[in-house]
């Protein structure tokens, strides 16, 4: 079944050249984490995320200086659509929009009166920008926190719908909307809600979600589980460390449910058991870290690395190419066929010229 035949079909706004809803490709993001007001160092980054494949960079703009960066990003053409994160103060919203960045992420609460969102809105308009409405745990107002008690699931969702209504009392519907939580249950609840109430698009993730695997596995289960339902138009992942390994995450959520646009290598391999003859631990590890040397893992194809005999060639058959371990040893599979034995020690290298065979 094609994704598509189930996703939830959202309205389509746009950040630039990216389309975000609708049938429009899962959108990755991330975030600069460099300080906004050293242009070179947040271009930079900047251009990094976009080669490993960041589609849409939010940077936080804390004071109308900082603006000035965005103005400089866009005039040297950056390459990928600018959110600017505003929190506080409606003139840098106005400001930004003004310098030609591509969306606005703001939480109307704590913008102020109606008349300072107004203010935004009219801007957002003018320019044709949309607005990204951001609510978190930390973020509710008082008469929804006191309603629930807490920042549940049903208050994330009532806290983004009123925001939403506040905007479409302006007569401004180019809205996406993103409820986040660090409790993986109550963000994937919220965002259930959302998405049976209302048609905006939805940008998915778990906030705060820490480093290392911790953060990978609370994103994924999160992140994916919504996906899996056909939920969510963008997302990012959260992980506190370079934003650079966010997107190579969030790639590999998306690879995992068929649904990346930038398909790259999909690496099978087994656990390892008692039948396993080959260190095949190490060897994937090697293998892992030569694909990425060398460029290999943008290649479109499949690679099995298998252990043993009794699953390998079932698993090497289904892959583009592949090994399956014998005793110091191993079979090189190629379409499903046999094409030779590989003594252990250069296992990876004759693998690796294989693939760079492959178109």
């Amino acid at each position: 079944m094609n994704y598509n035949d189930y996703r939830r079909q959202s309205r389509v706004i746009r950040a630039g050249s990216v389309s975000i809803g609708g049938d429009s490709p899962i959108s990755v993001q991330s975030m600069t984490n460099t300080d906004t007001h050293d242009i070179e160092a947040t271009y930079d980054q900047t251009v990094r995320l976009r080669e490993v494949g960041c589609d849409i960079v939010r940077i936080t703009a804390p004071d109308l200086e900082s603006v000035d960066t965005f103005r400089e990003l866009k005039r040297r053409e950056v390459g990928v659509p600018l959110v600017a994160d505003i929190h506080f103060d409606y003139k840098i919203a106005v400001a930004a929009a003004k310098a030609g960045v591509d969306k606005i992420r703001i939480n109307p609460g704590n913008i102020g009166s109606k008349d300072k969102i107004r203010e935004v809105v009219l801007a957002c308009r003018e320019y044709s920008i949309p607005i990204r409405i951001g609510v978190n745990s930390g973020s509710l107002e008082a008469h929804i926190l006191k309603k629930y008690g807490s920042p549940t699931a049903e208050a994330l969702a009532e806290s983004a719908l009123y925001h939403a209504d506040l905007l479409r009392e302006l007569d401004f519907s180019d809205i996406a909307i993103s409820v986040k939580s660090s409790d993986v249950q109550t963000m994937i609840r919220a965002n259930r809600i959302l998405a049976d109430r209302t048609d905006y698009p939805l940008h998915l993730g778990v906030t705060e979600a820490g480093a290392g695997n911790r953060a990978l596995i609370k994103s994924s289960v999160g992140i994916g589980t919504l996906l899996a339902e056909g939920i969510g138009d963008t997302l990012r992942v959260s992980i506190t460390d370079d934003p650079v390994e966010e997107i190579y995450a969030a790639r590999a959520i998306l690879d995992s449910l068929s649904l990346s646009e930038r398909r790259g290598m999909d690496i099978v391999s087994c656990p390892t058991c008692g039948r396993t003859k080959i260190d095949l631990i190490s060897l994937l590890s090697d293998f892992e870290k030569r694909i990425m040397a060398e460029g290999l893992d943008k290649k479109s194809i499949k690679v099995a690395l298998m252990g043993c005999a009794v699953n390998g060639p079932g698993e090497a058959r289904e892959a583009d190419i592949g090994i399956a371990g014998g005793d110091g040893e191993a079979l090189l599979f190629k379409k499903g066929v046999v094409i030779r034995r590989i003594k252990e020690d250069s296992l990876i290298d004759e693998l690796i010229d294989e693939i760079k065979t492959m178109q």
